[in-house]
């Protein structure tokens, strides 16, 4: 069984025990939360779509972490303008505990 699930403004397909990295959710680690906003289920061959899906997937937040530093360098040829710019996306780590 399978679930597409909108978190954070972005789709994921889940299963239950799969552990993914959404962006940063409010919690504690150890906390559990819920997502309602399902699109998607699979139980065995049986599709169900949109406004008929009644299901929750409940999860439980294993970690925050931050992602690898991206670099945005800017510059200007002649000018002598250069301006070096880096950030680190938070990510929270997640495990798919049911899908009911």
């Amino acid at each position: 069984m399978f679930a597409v699930v909108k978190i954070t403004g972005q789709q994921f397909k889940v299963q239950k025990d799969q552990e993914i990295f959404v962006q940063q959710l409010q919690g504690n680690i150890g906390d559990k939360v819920q997502f309602s906003d399902v699109l998607l289920t699979d139980n065995g061959g049986q599709l169900t779509v949109g406004t008929d899906v009644k299901s929750v997937v409940k999860a439980e937040i294993l970690r925050h972490v931050q992602g690898d530093k991206v670099i945005a360098f800017k510059m200007k040829r002649r000018k002598g303008f250069r301006k070096k710019i880096g950030h680190r996306t938070h990510f929270t780590l997640i495990r798919i505990n049911e899908i009911a």
